[in-house]
């Protein structure tokens, strides 16, 4: 059967029931020979368009083509050569709206299902395979410190371990992986994966250094003149929650979607009551937020028992969030109620969360996103009963390594101002990228980022660039 003829293939998932229950992972992945007949579909064209949509540059249909000669650890091994990262991104990308929408195929039909052979191949190295490390170059003597384990730290110290140069990673928490541990929850990413995807980069010879604040254990400045590091890579992310400046935001429970699936992640509130962690399992949750963190937040707290609501001030066309994950939250019994926004939170005599106040909103005109603007409808105020408020509506850059930098430039958001061209800040042999660069955005992009980071650092320390 010609490759455009064959349909794209679907990938066994746990019944909603089920995982409405649980926090196992929902996707069970592709059966080999579903693989590779996936891989087959792959046209292997003259002009890929899908590399110049993956924001990493990953040679997609030479990971393809192994894959559908059954080369699956091969395949991984190709895919690391661009990606620190595949298990990961073959489960959180947002494959639809990057490599796999400028997919030939998808003009006529469905595209390649990329994301999910990324996954794939990435799984079947780990679990039947062996990690092989790579050949390394000779130590170039060049020291680099990484301020942060997520994902764009992850990127740069692979890259770098690769190229030659002595990486180490300072974590303020306790265990690496940044928002991949803390912020994304187990039935999406498993930490099993984070941690494989960890441990292989340590196998390259990349030190970790956990439980350290850069800016509190030391700042970049003394990493490099007091540690002697060559050079300093930022990728601390966007971990300031936002909130919506509402009344009652400081009624006990409300929380930040970045505390709350904290508290379920890094603090286990999943396995209660082994790990007790209660606070956070209540009855009657409501979520505010259309995006992909609020769609953790909504699954985590159905998971952890409550009826759910995610609260959403535009209709559900508009919701950021990937239509995938609004389709499973729905599935698992999330409820919504969109064209709403909350103007106040509610409680009783012991400050404790009861209700929240909204109203209802219509569309206008787009504004900047291009999406139609809400507009609120004159009394129409109503009240949604709850007990616990989780406001998901963004994140802003960490200050703590900016605050104590003089010479560091930052714009009037907290980001780091860089040449983007290079990563590049204002201060010499610093570099950034990832949320603190670019605010909150999508793990690949971030990876993106850090790749021309990584080749900066390189050019630098080997004195190609000033």
């Amino acid at each position: 059967m010609a490759a455009e003829k064959i349909p794209r293939q679907s990938m066994p998932e746990q019944a909603p029931e089920d995982r409405a229950h649980n926090f196992e992972e929902v996707p069970f992945g592709y059966p080999n020979e579903v693989a590779v007949l996936e891989a087959s579909r792959c046209l292997q064209c003259k002009k890929p368009r899908c590399v110049d949509g993956c924001p990493v540059g990953n040679d997609i249909p030479g990971f393809l083509a192994l894959v559908k000669e059954g080369k699956f650890n091969e395949a991984a091994e190709k895919l690391k050569e661009t990606n620190a990262l595949p298990a990961v991104c073959g489960r959180v990308c947002p494959q639809e709206e990057q490599c796999e929408k400028v997919c030939i195929l998808a003009v006529k039909g469905e595209s390649v299902a990329i994301g999910r052979l990324e996954r794939f191949v990435a799984d079947h190295e780990r679990e039947h395979g062996e990690m092989r490390v790579p050949q390394l170059p000779p130590r170039t003597g060049k020291k680099v410190a990484v301020v942060g384990a997520g994902p764009a730290g992850l990127t740069v110290a692979g890259d770098l371990i690769r190229m030659g140069h002595d990486v180490t990673v300072f974590e303020a928490l306790h265990e690496p992986g940044g928002v991949l541990t803390y912020g994304i929850p187990e039935f999406r990413l498993p930490k099993t994966i984070v941690n494989a995807e960890v441990a292989f980069l340590e196998k390259l010879g990349v030190t970790f250094v956990m439980d350290y604040v850069v800016g509190r254990n030391s700042t970049v400045p003394e990493l490099m003149e007091k540690e002697g590091f060559n050079a300093v890579f930022i990728g601390s992310g966007a971990g300031l929650p936002s909130f919506m400046g509402i009344p009652g935001e400081n009624l006990v429970g409300v929380y930040s979607a970045n505390e709350y699936l904290t508290r379920s992640n890094l603090m286990k509130a999943f396995l209660f009551p082994k790990y007790d962690t209660p606070p956070i399992r209540r009855h009657k949750v409501i979520v505010v937020g259309g995006g992909n963190v609020a769609m953790d937040s909504a699954r985590t707290a159905l998971r952890l028992g409550g009826d759910v609501t995610v609260v959403y001030r535009r209709a559900m066309e508009q919701m950021p969030a990937r239509k995938e994950e609004i389709h499973h939250a729905q599935e698992e019994g999330v409820k919504f109620d969109l064209l709403t926004n909350p103007t106040r939170v509610i409680g009783d005599d012991s400050h404790r969360v009861t209700a929240i106040e909204c109203l209802r909103m219509g569309l206008g005109e787009p504004d900047a996103s291009g999406r139609r603007r809400p507009i609120e409808i004159p009394g129409s105020e109503f009240q949604i009963a709850a007990d616990t408020v989780i406001i998901a509506i963004g994140n802003k850059p960490n200050p703590l390594v900016p605050q104590t930098m003089t010479g560091l430039e930052v714009s009037k958001w907290g980001t780091i101002v860089v040449n983007e061209a290079t990563m590049a800040t204002s201060v010499t042999g610093v570099f950034a990228a990832g949320d603190i660069v670019s605010g909150a955005a999508t793990v690949i992009s971030a990876m993106g980022q850090a790749r021309i980071a990584a080749t900066s650092i390189h050019k630098y320390l080997t004195e190609e660039i000033a």
